[in-house]
């Protein structure tokens, strides 16, 4: 167990996207981290550890070099008030499209690979992803965006069932590994379901990383869940948040009044593309429009109480 306020190695990677290999070799190249010793020898690493590394892989995603991003990254702690970063903290548009590149690249090198299933390719390009990019930075860039255009693409006949399902699965089970975790901890829980019928999740575990980067407990219930399912878990940890996605509308119309019900309780908001701003309304309940990275974000900041522990 870590010491309160600290983190160990396995935490830290959790919580940042890095891996602890990826994570060692910055501590020993740059000194990006600066753990102490707990009394059983083991390294522990603290909140200006993490945003450190926020702030390193923000550069690299600019294109900056490991070793300058490093420098950039913790000499950003010893410049003062005021006193900006040499590489600016909100880029251009032109600096964005160019951060976004090879993003843009990595997505055509993914959808070749998951269209040929080829496994094995399709993981070293989100390995090599994950070392080099924040979480939310390759949901929103990549992923997301792949995921609409499998979608179209399966609508005008151009991939196949199986090749739809094998990205699907493939991309799920490697955001459930990342999700490892992400139900334990201290923070405000988050109850995430998906209506009874709705089988479709991703975008909804893509919301769930993004909360819990942001510092929020997940009890995730999946596909197919009932809302007296729901209710009940609620009850169990105390949740200050439900999270009800489908894409389909009448599904919500169906089950508008456990989802008042809910709303009289605790804070409700749907998700996906079957929720409306009418169905919304009439339960009392909150409408996600936004991608699932950029709701996440809008949402945590509207609800009182909320942490932001991983916010960027």
């Amino acid at each position: 167990m870590s010491e309160p306020g600290y983190l160990r190695i396995g935490e830290l990677a959790r919580r940042t996207g890095a891996s602890p290999e990826l994570l060692r070799a910055w501590e020993r190249r740059y000194g990006l981290l600066r753990p102490t010793r707990s009394q059983g020898g083991f390294r522990l690493y603290t909140a200006a550890d993490e945003e450190r590394i926020g702030r390193m892989r923000e550069y690299l995603a600019r294109g900056v070099a490991a070793a300058e991003a490093a420098r950039l990254a913790v000499g950003a702690e010893t410049q003062g008030p005021g006193a900006g970063p040499t590489v600016p903290v909100v880029p251009t548009p032109e600096t964005t499209a160019a951060a976004l590149a090879p993003l843009q690249a990595a997505a055509r090198e993914l959808a070749g690979a998951l269209d040929r299933f080829d496994e094995e390719q399709a993981h070293a390009i989100l390995d090599r992803l994950l070392a080099a990019y924040r979480i939310e930075t390759i949901l929103r860039g990549l992923l997301l965006p792949y995921l609409h255009d499998l979608g179209e693409r399966w609508a005008r006949r151009e991939v196949s069932v199986a090749q739809e399902h094998f990205a699907s699965n493939l991309l799920r089970g490697r955001l459930l590994g990342l999700a490892r975790g992400w139900g334990q901890g201290h923070g405000l829980a988050a109850v995430l379901a998906c209506l009874p019928g709705e089988q479709h999740d991703l975008g909804l575990i893509a919301f769930g990383l993004a909360m819990y980067r942001r510092g929020w407990r997940i009890i995730y219930l999946g596909p197919d869940t009932p809302i007296a399912t729901v209710g009940q878990a609620t009850e169990s940890v105390a949740a200050e948040l439900v999270v009800l996605a489908g894409t389909v509308p009448e599904l919500f119309a169906a089950h508008a009044d456990g989802i008042a019900g809910l709303a009289r309780r605790l804070t409700v908001a749907l998700g996906g593309v079957g929720a409306t701003a009418e169905l919304a309304t009439r339960t009392g309940a909150r409408l996600l429009d936004q991608d699932p990275v950029s709701a996440a974000e809008s949402l945590d900041r509207a609800l009182p109480g909320s942490r932001q522990i991983g916010a960027p």
